[in-house]
C-alpha cells in the first residue's frame, strides 16, 4: 500500500511540475510576443509625443524651413480613404465569406476559397500597381476613389477567411431549428447565423481596416498625395502613412518629427477605431442575447 501512495504521489508531483513548466512557457511566449508592441507604443511615443499639439489636428503642412504646421488635411484623407476601403471591401468580404461557408462546399467554392488566399499573400505594392491600372489609368488621373479600390482589395481576402471561419463556429443544431420551423435558408443566414457570427466578423473587419489604414505603397499609385485641403474623391487626397513615407525620409529634422508624430497619430486612430469595434460588438451581443 505504502508504494502504491508513493507511487501516486510521484505521478501527482510530475503532472504539477509539468502543469507549472508549461504555463511558464506559455506566459514566457505571451510576454515574448508583447514586447515587439510594447517597444513599438514606447519609442513611438517617445519620439512623436513632443510635436503632439492642437496645431497638429487643425492646420495644413508648411513649406520646407518653416516650422509648426499639421497633418489635418493626412489625417482627414486617411478616414476617407479607409472609409471607402471599408465601404467597398466589407460588404464583399463578408458575403464571399458567407457564401464559402455556407454554400460553397464545392469546385467553385474551392477556386474561390484557393484564389482567396493567394490575394492574402500578394504584396500590397502589386495591388497598387492593380488599382493603378484599372482606375488611375482610365480615370487620367490619381484620385482618394482609387486609392480606397487598392485598400478594398487588401482588406478583402482577411475579411473573407474570418468571417468563413466564424460561420463554420455556429452550431449546426441553429440552421436544424430554423429549417424544422419553415424559414427559407436564405433568412436563417442572415437573421441567424450572421447574427451569431457578429463578433467574430468584427474582429475581422477590424483587422482589415486596421492593415488598410497602415498601407503606403498601394497610395504612391492611386492617391498620390496632396499639401492642400481635399475632400474630393475623385481628385488626389493626402494620407498619413504618405506623409510619414516622405517626411521620414526627407533631410530635415523637423519633418522627421513630425513622421514620428504622425506614427503616434496614426496608432492612436487604430486605437479607437479598436475601442469602437469593441463596445459595439459587446452592446451588440448583450442586445442578441
Amino acid at each position: 500500500m505504502e508504494i502504491k501512495s508513493n507511487i501516486k504521489k510521484f505521478s501527482f508531483y510530475r503532472r504539477k511540475t509539468a502543469n507549472v513548466i508549461m504555463l511558464s512557457l506559455s506566459l514566457l511566449a505571451a510576454l515574448v510576443t508583447l514586447a515587439p508592441l510594447i517597444f513599438i507604443f514606447y519609442y513611438t511615443i517617445s519620439k512623436g509625443i513632443a510635436h503632439l499639439n492642437v496645431d497638429f489636428f487643425t492646420k495644413l503642412p508648411t513649406p520646407v524651413g518653416e516650422p509648426g504646421g499639421g497633418m489635418v488635411n493626412g489625417i482627414v484623407g486617411t478616414l476617407i480613404l479607409v472609409a471607402i476601403g471599408g465601404g467597398i471591401g466589407i460588404p464583399v468580404g463578408i458575403f464571399t465569406g458567407t457564401y464559402l461557408s455556407e454554400f460553397g462546399h464545392n469546385k467553385f467554392g474551392a477556386v474561390v476559397r484557393f484564389l482567396t488566399d493567394v490575394l492574402s499573400g500578394v504584396p500590397s505594392i502589386v495591388v497598387g500597381v492593380v488599382a493603378y491600372t484599372l482606375v488611375v489609368v482610365p480615370m487620367k488621373h490619381f484620385s482618394a476613389l482609387a486609392g480606397g479600390v487598392a485598400l478594398a482589395i487588401l482588406m478583402i481576402p482577411t475579411i473573407t477567411r474570418t468571417t468563413e471561419e466564424m460561420i463554420k463556429l455556429v452550431p449546426q443544431s441553429f440552421r436544424e431549428a430554423g429549417l424544422a420551423l419553415g424559414i427559407p435558408k436564405w433568412k436563417i443566414t442572415l437573421m441567424v447565423v450572421l447574427k451569431t457570427a457578429w463578433k467574430g466578423i468584427a474582429t475581422g473587419i477590424l483587422l482589415g481596416l486596421s492593415r488598410a489604414a497602415g498601407e503606403t505603397a498601394p497610395l504612391l499609385f492611386t492617391a498620390l498625395d496632396n499639401r492642400f485641403w481635399s475632400t474630393n474623391i475623385f481628385q488626389p487626397i493626402a494620407s498619413l502613412t504618405v506623409y510619414i513615407y516622405t517626411y521620414a525620409s526627407a533631410p530635415y529634422k523637423d519633418w522627421n518629427d513630425q513622421a514620428w508624430t504622425a506614427a503616434l497619430v496614426l496608432i492612436i486612430l487604430i486605437s479607437l477605431l479598436s475601442l469602437i469595434f469593441r463596445i459595439i460588438t459587446r452592446s451588440k451581443y448583450k442586445t442578441t442575447n
